[in-house]
């Protein structure tokens, strides 16, 4: 990945081009610059913790049977999406359908057909550009006994994608349309293997090479054991492995708006628990696509039954929607597009 190389290029070559380095990176920082940051609050406060309680709650819905995929609980659970999208006014690029479907030969094992849900928010000025934001929608599944409610997994990131859906078009209601689009993309399949991400990117309904960033959100409302001291934190995995711009816009968006310790200890080539390969992001960085994966770390509830709305924090979910509602605002409005590294 991008860290080795670097590291690799510095080792050779010596101090002389690390100053150099070390300069066109005061360079960069010095360029990204948030324009009218009282507009970008008026929207981004449009998020609150109550709606995204009441978004969790709908979707971890026992109806929904564990949202595994395949299953008549999932199709239930694409369907709630896919309303909330109607109730709002908000669009798909695939007309009334909203869905891609994905056929049973795509998966193993036994799985039958499911979809991916797609809305969006159309460009102003370079509608063929576009920034994803995604969550997956699947689950475990139930037993004879019990339901995988997923509050976190992923019943978190689904309702800051709704949160920030929402953001977006009252901003573009109020003359504020983004000058590229805003995808929002409920992916299935995560949990069996990533298969919704990568059916989507084998068959983009927007091209990747016109696909500017992914930001990926799975499981953000809960506190791990390592910041139990202080929990207005989030990790951030992969922000600078394609795009070092898309790593301190992130941090200039976090330094402006929400003053979350952002996290990087799983950023690493070495991370044992390889995160940055177990969430859909992936299969967009193998497409070239600059990605953050949002992630608050395993707690005692992962992939257990217990991982129920109740144990969420709606104010620190809150809180780290808004950062990836000022980073998406970023991107979509920036007057160059985000710049990538190197080629995937």
């Amino acid at each position: 990945m991008k860290n080795l190389l670097v590291a690799l290029s510095f080792t050779l070559v010596g101090s002389c081009v690390s100053m150099r380095h070390s300069e066109k990176i005061d360079q960069l920082k010095s360029s990204i610059k948030f324009e009218d940051t009282e507009t970008i609050s008026s929207y981004l406060n449009t998020i609150t913790a109550s709606e995204l309680e009441s978004h969790v709650y709908g979707f971890c819905n026992e109806e929904f049977q564990g949202r595994r995929t395949g299953e008549p609980g999932h199709h239930k659970a694409s369907k709630f999406i896919k309303d909330y999208y109607i109730s709002e006014g908000i669009k798909s690029p695939l007309g009334s359908k909203y869905y891609q479907y994905i056929p049973e030969s795509h998966f193993s094992n036994g799985i039958k057909d499911s979809q991916n849900v797609i809305a969006f928010i159309e460009g102003s000025e370079k509608p063929n550009e576009v920034i994803i934001l995604s969550a997956h929608s699947d689950h475990e599944g139930y037993t004879d006994s019990e339901i995988y409610y997923g509050a976190d997994d992923n019943g978190s990131g689904t309702a800051a994608v709704f949160e920030l859906a929402q953001a977006f078009k009252i901003a573009a209601a109020n003359g504020h349309r983004p000058k590229r689009s805003v995808v929002f993309l409920h992916l299935t399949g995560e949990e069996i293997g990533l298969e919704g991400s990568r059916y989507y990117t084998k068959y983009p309904v927007f091209s990747m090479k016109n696909t500017v960033a992914n930001l990926n959100i799975d499981m953000i409302g809960r506190v791990d054991e390592a910041h139990t001291d202080n929990e207005d934190y989030i990790y951030l995995i992969g922000s600078d492995q394609l795009s070092t711009e898309l790593h301190y816009i992130s941090e200039e968006a976090n330094s402006i708006f929400t003053n979350l310790e952002l996290d990087y200890r799983f950023n690493k080539d070495n991370d044992p628990n390889q995160y940055f390969s177990r969430s859909d992001q992936y299969n967009f960085a193998l497409k070239g696509v600059p990605v953050i994966f949002y992630f608050n770390g395993e707690h005692e509830d992962y992939t257990e039954p217990t991982d129920t709305p109740d144990k969420i924090n709606y104010r620190l979910l809150e809180k780290r929607t808004k950062l990836i509602f000022a980073t998406a605002w970023y991107l979509a409005n920036a007057d160059n597009r985000l710049e990538v590294d190197i080629d995937a």
